[in-house]
């Protein structure tokens, strides 16, 4: 398992003018979304997971991401739809949660990977309190990008590991498994 795409010196990422902001932007069942390019650390092509029984239907399985033990995210179960078929653009892209004082690697399956884009804050909107097919805590704002949205998404809430991991003891599994490494 290759890493298709390196996150360059998070510093080159901060140090874009004020008023932009960058975003890496992905299909996942034909929408487009986007996540903030500071917290994305690598993109992998997809393969090498190892599923974890009672895990809830979401967390796909773990990866092996050099020694360490990465959970990953099925996206689009996460938002309620049906698990997404892998094809040859399906890749995980590897996102850094803050999970209170501590950092935790986690991996999220995405369709297709598009671009990275500098979305000006004056073209992000609020989310929608209505009318989007995900949770509105998911959604940090609507970018505008040549007059169409793309879904901007609030890691930390979407990728909660709190969360997953009550998620995880309702369905029967063990919530360490989710604790962080």
């Amino acid at each position: 398992m290759g890493a298709i795409v390196r996150a360059e010196q998070r510093t080159e990422a901060a140090s874009v003018e004020e008023g932009q902001s960058q975003y890496l932007t992905f299909l996942l069942g034909g929408e487009m979304f986007a996540i903030p390019i500071l917290n994305i650390k690598e993109i992998i092509e997809y393969g090498s997971l190892t599923t974890v029984p009672m895990m809830p239907a979401f967390i796909r399985g773990v990866i092996n991401l050099r020694g360490n033990v990465v959970p990953v995210v099925d996206l689009s179960v996460r938002f309620g739809r049906k698990a997404a078929a892998v094809t040859k653009r399906t890749c995980i892209v590897i996102i850094e949660i803050e999970t209170g004082d501590e950092k935790q690697d986690v991996g999220v399956v995405v369709d297709s990977v598009s671009e990275v884009l500098e979305i000006p804050r004056t073209e992000v909107e609020q989310a929608p309190s209505f009318g989007a097919k995900i949770r509105a805590d998911f959604i940090r704002g609507m970018g505008k990008i040549n007059g169409k949205f793309v879904i901007i998404l609030a890691v930390n809430h979407v990728l909660s590991i709190d969360e997953m991991a009550m998620l995880g003891q309702a369905g029967g599994a063990e919530p360490e498994i989710l604790a962080p490494v």
